[in-house]
């Protein structure tokens, strides 16, 4: 069968690529006993690019990012490249760039509470059994891009670091669309996180976010909630919500503080989505939250569960295989049950197993579910 499905993959430093070979093989694996074949091509960013390029992000790399339907990525950044005095020349830079670049403004942090994991939390069980919660993050402004920003002398031994938090109209209305959409075919409700009550930008992301619900969206559970109790609430009663749509800042914080709550960043996938175009196609780019992890890296330690469960929001929402998303889901939810963990996860009675063994037994399971 012809491919016609483009993917890149960008594996990147640390783990980066050791997670990703998982995902080669699920995609092998589908071709075989789905007939669903993807075109695959591969590129270098973060570190690995700044060793072979000079730069995170090479101008090829990008155009072939901008032509393909969704971009695969693993990880960036490790020690070897810190460079705090160059922020365009860190391995983080490159990541940036292709958010910005390809315009994906909307990042999908899902956080589910599998079954089996329910002991790894730091929360008690009862707090946590059964979460399921979508936080929807603005990703291409806010304070990460603002301007002005840098760091002045300003003379007498004092320097001044400034960085400027700015919201428009549009960027509001867009990734709360995406949200309010995305709600409706969830639980149907929806909380906004900002803070209206210090910030002037924070009130304008109320009043847009309010009207676009007036206007679009009536069917939809609207609430807000200023950011700082968000995070409290998360940590109190997290079933309360459904999806949470907030802004570049807030959406770091709040969502690694979910991701944490389900047990380890080794189980977090993300999707980043662009505008749709008139074919209603949306650039692309799927991760899992975790880093590069370079303590371990070439160890076949890493979990590579966040980055097939990446793919599978990859399938959902590029290319509309929703049974073949359900199907990874099953079968990583179906090893855990049975007992396989990476160390990340690892819990007394539980069977330790690498990367590669753990890859092994999803594809034993994924033969299981597909049958």
């Amino acid at each position: 069968m012809a491919a016609n499905k483009k993917l890149l993959f960008l594996p990147g430093d640390g783990i980066g690529p050791e997670v990703m070979r998982q995902v080669r093989r699920v995609i092998d694996w589908m071709d075989r006993k789905r007939k669903i074949t993807f075109d695959v091509s591969e590129g270098l960013v973060g570190g690995a690019a700044i060793d072979a390029h000079g730069v995170p992000l090479s101008d090829a790399t990008l155009a072939e990012a901008l032509a393909v339907d969704a971009v695969m990525l693993g990880a960036v950044g490790g020690p070897k490249w810190d460079n705090p005095t160059d922020y365009t020349k860190r391995p983080e830079a490159g990541l940036l760039a292709l958010r910005k670049e390809l315009g994906l403004f909307a990042n999908l942090r899902p956080a589910v509470v599998f079954d089996a994991l329910v002991d790894a939390s730091t929360l008690k069980p009862d707090v946590i059994r059964g979460l399921d919660i979508l936080i929807v993050r603005e990703l291409t402004g806010g304070v990460y891009f603002g301007e002005p920003r840098g760091i002045t002398d300003i003379g007498n031994g004092e320097r001044r670091g400034v960085n400027t938090q700015v919201y428009t109209t549009s960027e509001i209305r867009r990734v709360a669309r995406v949200a309010f959409e995305l709600a409706r075919k969830r639980g149907n409700k929806l909380c906004s996180m900002e803070k209206a009550n210090v910030m002037e930008s924070g009130l304008l992301w109320r009043q847009e976010v309010t009207k676009l619900h007036q206007e679009e969206f009536q069917d939809v559970e609207l609430s807000h909630m200023y950011a700082d109790n968000g995070a409290m609430q998360l940590l109190k009663n997290p079933k309360q919500f459904d999806v949470i749509v907030t802004d570049n800042l807030f959406g770091d914080i709040l969502s690694d503080e979910a991701a944490m709550m389900t047990g380890s960043l080794g189980m977090l996938p993300s999707a980043s989505l662009g505008a749709p175009d008139a074919n209603g196609n949306r650039k692309a780019l799927y991760e899992p939250v975790h880093g590069s992890a370079p303590d371990i890296a070439g160890r076949d330690l890493a979990n590579p569960c966040a980055t097939l469960l990446s793919f599978a929001m990859c399938l959902r929402y590029s290319f509309n295989l929703d049974e073949d998303a359900k199907l990874i889901e099953r079968a990583i939810q179906n090893v855990l049950g049975g007992g396989m963990r990476t160390a990340d996860i690892m819990a007394p009675g539980m069977a330790r197993c690498s990367t590669t063994v753990m890859g092994d037994s999803i594809l034993r399971e994924l033969d299981k579910v597909a049958s």
